[in-house]
């Protein structure tokens, strides 16, 4: 693979820490995002000269677009940006505060676009680059008492969609990475538990809440290895458009699919009755 520079958000731990690691291993330049002075001394200190890294709050609207051009203007021209920044919101939605709602969306959704919209001049100049947005399964499927982190990812796959189709013309590839359970912080301390107060959600999410705990650290998926998968996707030719990572994301997904083609042909009647008709139109 052609050494590329790779911008990664998120770089302090789990898919974020193992795809900069990797990356390097594999001989590319990566600068990656972290949120305070010792853990950028630490990545700058990998490899010199291949690894730098900034400090950066990805809802910040005015230090994005200027930590971008920085990097553009001293290391190089970002060939890859992936949107990795993210954490997930633990809550049955009527129990989740608004303010943690938007906080949320905010880093989970406008962090990644106000990326998007930093590098795309970049991009756009040179009629290359790729955007990787790194989703989850929970942006294709649901799960009881995440659906606020579902709606976020699910807007995170709307804009990484319609975006591809935006850029394709220009030669800009776009993926959403959909990865299913992996051995990462996610359900650690990179996951926001709301305190409960309605016992009408105890039955069904105080169990989903202690399984959840209980799989942290003991999750299927091995981060290193989706860290390679997401180096082939930037070595590919023509990327797609969505990479499920992980059996159990392929699973969900999969039996999604199935759930919705029997419903939508269940109620293709209802679908195709609402029409105006031609002779309605002339009475």
């Amino acid at each position: 693979m052609n050494s590329k520079t790779i911008l990664i958000t998120g770089i302090s731990s789990g898919l974020g820490l193992a795809l900069a690691e990797v990356a390097l291993a594999s001989g590319h330049r990566v600068v990656g995002t972290v949120r305070n002075e010792e853990a950028q001394k630490q990545f700058d200190n990998r490899i010199p000269g291949r690894a730098f890294a900034r400090i950066l709050d990805v809802t910040d609207d005015e230090k994005v677009p200027a930590v971008v051009r920085e990097i553009e203007n001293n290391i190089g021209a970002i060939d890859v940006l992936v949107n990795n920044a993210g954490y997930g919101l633990e809550s049955p939605i009527e129990e989740a505060p608004l303010e943690e709602i938007r906080r949320q969306f905010a880093v989970n959704v406008f962090g990644a676009i106000a990326m998007v919209q930093a590098v795309l001049p970049f991009m756009r100049k040179r009629h290359q680059g790729h955007i990787i947005n790194i989703s989850s399964m929970g942006g294709l499927v649901t799960f009881p008492g995440v659906g606020i982190y579902n709606g976020s990812k699910f807007a995170l796959e709307g804009v990484s969609e319609a975006l591809g189709k935006e850029l394709k013309q220009l030669g800009i590839a776009v993926t959403a990475v959909e990865p299913g359970m992996f051995r990462t912080d996610w359900a650690g301390r990179s996951m926001t538990r709301v305190p409960r107060r309605i016992s009408d959600y105890d039955e069904i999410f105080d169990p989903i809440r202690a399984a959840r705990a209980a799989r942290s650290g003991n999750q299927p998926g091995d981060p290193i290895k989706a860290a390679h998968a997401i180096l082939q996707l930037i070595a590919a030719p023509n990327p797609p458009a969505h990479l499920l990572l992980g059996p159990d994301a392929l699973k969900f997904v999969t039996e999604k699919l199935r759930e919705l083609d029997a419903e939508i042909n269940e109620w293709k009647e209802v679908t195709l009755s609402t029409n105006f008709h031609e002779t309605a139109l002339k009475s």
